[in-house]
């Protein structure tokens, strides 16, 4: 499958300032960079940094950042399942993942988060391929947003929904070891019967053993 990566590029204010949400971001690009010392949340920044520009350099895998100058205060990942996930066990080449959402403190009062992901699917980027996003509550920030574990799982599936991803049922163990724990899809407009098929044995995979 041809991976269309459409790079654009948008002006966000901010407070006195503006910052540049961009994307999908070539690899050497990104590597000029710096990250946010608050984007901590998977590893140390500097390391997170090197994740993303391996991401980049995916044939399917696409970053879309906001910066602060040169300075990453915000990303979203996406990339295929990892081979260790269940998720990748279709060998599906049209099944992409949406991965880290991450987006430093001091920034997150102007929905950094929703326009990145919005800016992910713009110009019908991801119309060809199943997108999924595992929410498990364990790595929510509870503590900095002062958020309960179903007020930060509400947040994130408004998010999720403001690119018409929706909820799907899976008998997947991780999720199903927390009711607060989701998976969360959208079946772009191009994706074939066949894929959508091939997700859901996947997704089930009880149903399928007998």
């Amino acid at each position: 499958m041809e991976h269309i990566k459409r790079y654009h590029s948008l002006i966000v204010p901010f407070r006195e300032h503006e910052l540049v949400l961009e994307g999908p971001i070539e690899p050497s690009r990104l590597a000029g960079y710096t990250m946010h010392p608050g984007l901590d949340a998977f590893r140390r920044p500097k390391d997170q940094l090197e994740a993303l520009v391996e991401i980049a350099g995916l044939e399917e895998g696409r970053i879309i950042a906001t910066r602060h100058g040169d300075t990453i205060v915000g990303y979203v990942t996406f990339h295929y399942p990892d081979e260790m996930e269940r998720w990748s066990e279709g060998g599906m080449t049209d099944l992409i993942e949406l991965g880290a959402v991450e987006v430093a403190a001091e920034y997150r009062s102007i929905g950094l988060g929703k326009q990145m992901i919005q800016h992910a699917f713009a110009q019908e980027q991801l119309e060809n391929y199943i997108v999924y996003t595992t929410e498990y509550y364990w790595h929510w920030d509870l503590e900095g947003t002062g958020l309960g574990i179903w007020e930060y799982r509400s947040m994130m599936e408004k998010l999720m929904k403001s690119v018409g991803m929706v909820w799907f049922a899976t008998d997947d163990p991780e999720i199903c070891s927390h009711p607060a724990n989701c998976l969360m899809v959208r079946i772009g407009k191009n994706v074939p019967l066949s894929s959508v098929e091939q997700f859901d044995r996947v997704r089930f995979r009880q149903r399928f053993m007998y």
